[in-house]
């Protein structure tokens, strides 16, 4: 092999590492946990960019160039034809188009077309989310009686996710430094937008969660333990629920219903909407609109409080 044929070798070799979809996905990866995303949100990018760059390969696409937007239509279709439902075929169009569009800021490519500049979005239906049942946890309640640790903590536990709707990651990571049980205010650092926020809670629930720190000898670390005082986890927060719902005879809920229970009685009892959203931690309305699962007696009742022809004098 003479000298010219093996630097043109190496040239297109640097060719195609420098425009490589896999070791740019690798790439991709490690600026999103430099810009401090959760782990979940980076396993959920890693999850979607794999499945993407595997049907690339089996099309022979390795190199970003090589893509256009009829390749990415194909593989909207596949997934569709796979059974993935509207909503995951959104999840993965977001994806391909953060990691793309992050590319071509990176790099500035001359004379590249982004392929997700003609692409538009799959739509999805914006289906209401369907919230814990205020009978089921009325009777998940019914099963913390007895004073003990864990149904004073149980039923804390049940009145906290009720009463400020926070996501399970975020209620989790409260310690005990972070509360004011007297006032009613939980102070919440670890949230999805990364800055803190402030959720409330009732008289009822102050005087619940009071009953559980009862049981507790220290001041700071975790607030919801078990009893070694270790913190509770996800899958120790859905046992809970689990065995409750089993003790209580009920369907057992999801924890994010009861976000989904305190958003919709939240607006029934008449808060304004831009106060649920910064409750709920909301950057979006169009989100907030997913968990306000209202009924026929909800607007018939808004009707009869707002119609303008038996509000006129």
């Amino acid at each position: 092999m003479n000298t010219t044929t093996e630097s043109q070798q190496t040239i297109q070799i640097l060719h195609d590492q420098d425009t490589n979809l896999f070791i740019w996905a690798d790439a991709f990866l490690m600026d999103r946990k430099a810009q401090g995303l959760s782990p979940a949100t980076i396993g959920f990018y890693k999850e979607k960019l794999t499945y993407f760059l595997y049907y690339c390969e089996g099309k022979l696409i390795r190199n970003i160039p090589q893509l256009t937007a009829n390749d990415i239509r194909g593989f909207m279709l596949s997934l569709e034809d796979s059974g993935h439902n509207p909503g995951g075929c959104h999840s993965f169009y977001r994806v391909i188009r953060v990691f793309l569009n992050w590319w071509e800021n990176e790099l500035e490519p001359v004379g590249w077309k982004n392929p997700m500049r003609n692409l538009k979005a799959p739509k999805v239906a914006l289906e209401p989310l369907e919230p814990a049942k205020i009978e089921t946890i009325q009777a998940l309640l019914e099963t913390c009686k007895s004073g003990n640790y864990y149904d004073d903590r149980d039923r804390a536990i049940i009145m906290v996710l009720a009463d400020t709707g926070l996501r399970a990651s975020e209620f989790l990571s409260v310690d005990l430094n972070n509360i004011d049980p007297i006032k009613g205010m939980i102070t919440v650092l670890k949230t999805k937008s990364k800055k803190f926020r402030h959720v409330f809670l009732g008289k009822k629930t102050r005087k619940a969660l009071r009953k559980y720190l009862n049981h507790k000898k220290d001041c700071e670390g975790p607030l919801w333990t078990h009893k070694n005082n270790d913190r509770l986890e996800y899958l120790g927060l859905r046992a809970i629920i689990r065995k409750r719902s089993l003790i209580a005879k009920v369907k057992v809920p999801s924890i994010h219903s009861f976000r989904r229970f305190f958003a919709l009685e939240c607006l029934r009892n008449g808060m304004d909407i831009f106060s649920l959203q910064v409750l709920m931690g909301h950057s979006d309305l169009q989100i907030l609109k997913r968990y306000l699962k209202q009924t026929d007696g909800d607007i018939r009742a808004a009707h009869n409080e707002a119609g303008p022809i038996d509000n006129i004098k």
